[in-house]
């Protein structure tokens, strides 16, 4: 992540708006796992906050919890492959997963989650503590504290996917390991 670029806490929500696949990212006392997460999106703009839905049987569940802390990272095209076995395994079944998905892993002065090298950007949030839709809906809420970008892909608080590698376009799962990266830009008038 030594490349990427702070994005002003006013605009990035606008890294989360796009509807692409999402890793989870969360540490406690030394214990860290990243996994994909098919339910998490902007909640408000400003300031920032994000919802994500992680399920009790989750080992990232447990480390949210403890630490108060997650961390929302959107991979690009070039590392479909680890996104999809960081999804594959559980840190419940597999502890030394983060090394078996093949996924590069990066660290942030100040925050201890890994951070996956050949995402395209990535936000730390704060949990809000909402205990009834934690247990009910698994949902939680956060408020971004810290975001970055990789600046060929978002500069002052636009993408520009068109202009950059194919690499660094957003996955978009559907199912069954199958996986759609950003199209084109298209502008309406």
């Amino acid at each position: 992540m030594h490349n990427f670029e702070s994005v002003s806490l006013d605009k990035a929500y606008r890294l989360f708006n796009l509807g692409a696949t999402t890793l989870v990212s969360a540490a406690h006392e030394g214990q860290s796992d990243v996994m994909p997460a098919a339910w998490a999106c902007p909640l408000d703009l400003s300031p920032c906050k994000a919802t994500v839905v992680v399920d009790k049987s989750h080992y990232t569940r447990q480390l949210i919890e403890k630490s108060g802390f997650f961390a929302l990272l959107l991979p690009g095209a070039g590392i479909v492959r680890e996104t999809l076995a960081l999804g594959s395994m559980s840190r419940n079944d597999v502890d030394d997963k983060l090394t078996r998905s093949g996924a590069e892993f990066s660290n942030i002065e100040g925050y201890p989650m890994p951070f996956v090298q050949g995402s395209v950007a990535c936000a730390v949030f704060r949990v809000l503590s909402e205990p009834h839709n934690e247990s009910a809906y698994d949902l939680f809420i956060g408020e971004c504290v810290a975001a970055w970008a990789d600046p060929r892909v978002f500069t002052n608080g636009h993408w520009h996917f068109e202009s950059a590698p194919e690499a660094l376009r957003t996955l978009h799962y559907v199912a069954g390991g199958t996986f759609y990266a950003i199209g084109e830009k298209i502008e309406v008038a």
